[in-house]
């Protein structure tokens, strides 16, 4: 019992501290399923591939496929649970507050802050099972790339400083700085 609940506050955590849904959440679910010893990476991939095949939200289908895996029926409905239970909670606070609190400057700021984030954990987990998908085993040697966070950087802090920039010139931007960061 006490490694289901162990179990449960994994994909509680998750599903407390990954904004942006369930792509959002691949590279938290791979690294506390593969640090934790639940899934190898190579069975997080597969996961993946099974969650987006089958109908329902992809962040439910990886932690109950997962909870599945590891533990049984029972872990997949502790799995499922832990990961649905944060949304529901935050959920049912914002609505008790409702408009005075989301249109509040606090929380328009953070959730301005959170949108390049929410784009980068996305895009990271792509690259990571396009990456893995390719080079296998290769992939975990590879190193921290210092130019695609100048980049990044570059196009965030545009993004925050000319706030009328469409997302079709922030992407324009980043190709173009990728050009010219890459050719140097």
């Amino acid at each position: 019992m006490m490694a289901l609940l162990k179990f449960f506050f994994v994909f509680f955590r998750i599903g407390l501290f990954t904004f942006g849904g369930g792509y959002a959440m691949i590279p938290m679910i791979r690294q506390e399923m593969t640090l934790g010893g639940y899934l190898t990476v190579d069975q997080v991939n597969q996961f993946i591939g099974i969650a987006e095949s089958t109908p329902g939200p992809f962040a439910i289908n990886m932690a109950t496929f997962a909870g599945y895996h590891s533990y049984g029926i029972w872990g997949s409905v502790f799995a499922t649970l832990g990961v649905v239970l944060p949304s529901f909670i935050i959920i049912l606070l914002i609505a008790y507050f409702s408009d005075k609190f989301i249109k509040t400057r606090p929380v328009q700021t953070i959730l301005s802050y959170l949108k390049p984030v929410i784009l980068g954990l996305i895009l990271s987990a792509g690259i990571g099972v396009l990456l893995h998908a390719i080079l296998g085993d290769y992939f975990e040697e590879i190193t921290f790339d210092y130019k695609a966070l100048i980049i990044f950087l570059c196009v965030f802090i545009s993004s925050k400083v000319f706030k009328k920039l469409s997302p079709i010139h922030l992407v324009l931007l980043s190709a173009l700085l990728g050009l010219i960061v890459y050719a140097l």
